[in-house]
């Protein structure tokens, strides 16, 4: 299995926020969400991978190849999906067209008059009076009109009202159809990512977590209920976070085996959803400050 993308050991210190010695990989011809709380670093790498931010250390491979080295070449292969920038907003939908097409050896007219037809786009209303909907679905337009093989976006669903959210699940799943793409996006809305991902890369504080399968994930971590008196200093530690009430205790583990060897049939066992996950490990890293 061949990787359309490569992140390796990137590093990046801010001063009062570190990106850490960050490490993962896609494989060509699926689609990774990459998740976390705000501030966690999801843009900080997702503009390092179209180096638009240097990383201090570590190396960045897209295609097999050094993203800075080979950077022209590479770009020419990416779909980048993002808000509208603000400097283009007294153009048109068709003159920011225009604008950008150039760019392009590979630019798809009638790939890009498909997406306008499809997402039902005013090319000569101007860009600001555009709701956020039709700003997304514009980005991706343009963005996918070149036959990118690689898309990236981040927080594409942020702000979309439900029924434009579906809607571009719904296309990234269609898109996925074409083996030879892979899509990395970002989001906080865990749902989204749960739906479409097939490799799930969590950032926390600038860290890595995890990144592995979305089955691998939810094979792991388990929502674990039970009474407070099951609670010991010994017990807590097989929890990654855990909260008690007055009626009971909620804990995620990431090791059911040897929670059910501890709790056997005391307890109830729950899926954990990425919320869940993230929930419970901000949770602890509170507690541990």
């Amino acid at each position: 299995m061949s990787n359309i993308l490569e992140v390796l050991e990137i590093s990046k210190d801010y001063g009062d926020f570190r990106l850490d010695d960050v490490s993962f990989s896609l494989p060509k011809g699926y689609i990774m969400g990459l998740i976390g709380p705000n501030g966690a670093g999801k843009t900080t790498i997702i503009k390092m991978i179209m180096n638009l931010v240097m990383k201090q250390s570590g190396a960045i491979k897209i295609f097999d190849k050094d993203h800075q080295k080979f950077e022209v070449e590479i770009k020419k292969r990416i779909g980048f999906v993002y808000d509208t920038p603000n400097h283009y907003e007294h153009l048109n939908l068709k003159q920011f067209k225009n604008t950008v097409a150039p760019f392009y050896e590979n630019w798809d007219e009638s790939a890009f008059k498909d997406f306008v037809h499809r997402f039902n786009l005013p090319l000569n209303k101007k860009l600001k009076k555009f709701s956020k909907g039709m700003a997304m679905k514009s980005s991706i337009a343009i963005a996918l009109s070149h036959n990118a093989d690689f898309i990236i976006m981040d927080e594409p669903t942020s702000g979309l009202d439900p029924v434009v959210r579906r809607e571009l699940l719904d296309f990234l799943r269609e898109l996925m159809q074409d083996e030879n793409k892979s899509i990395l996006f970002s989001s906080h809305i865990t749902t989204d990512i749960e739906q479409v991902a097939d490799f799930i890369t969590y950032v926390h504080d600038g860290k890595i977590i995890f990144s592995k399968t979305k089955d691998d994930v939810f094979e792991q971590y388990t929502i674990v209920k039970g009474g407070n008196d099951l609670l010991n200093d010994e017990t807590r530690k097989s929890f990654v976070g855990i909260r008690a009430g007055e009626f009971g205790f909620e804990g995620l583990t990431k090791d059911r085996g040897f929670t059910e060897n501890i709790f056997g049939k005391n307890v109830i066992y729950d899926k954990a959803s990425l919320e869940d996950i993230m929930f419970y490990t901000n949770l602890r890293s509170k507690n541990n400050r």
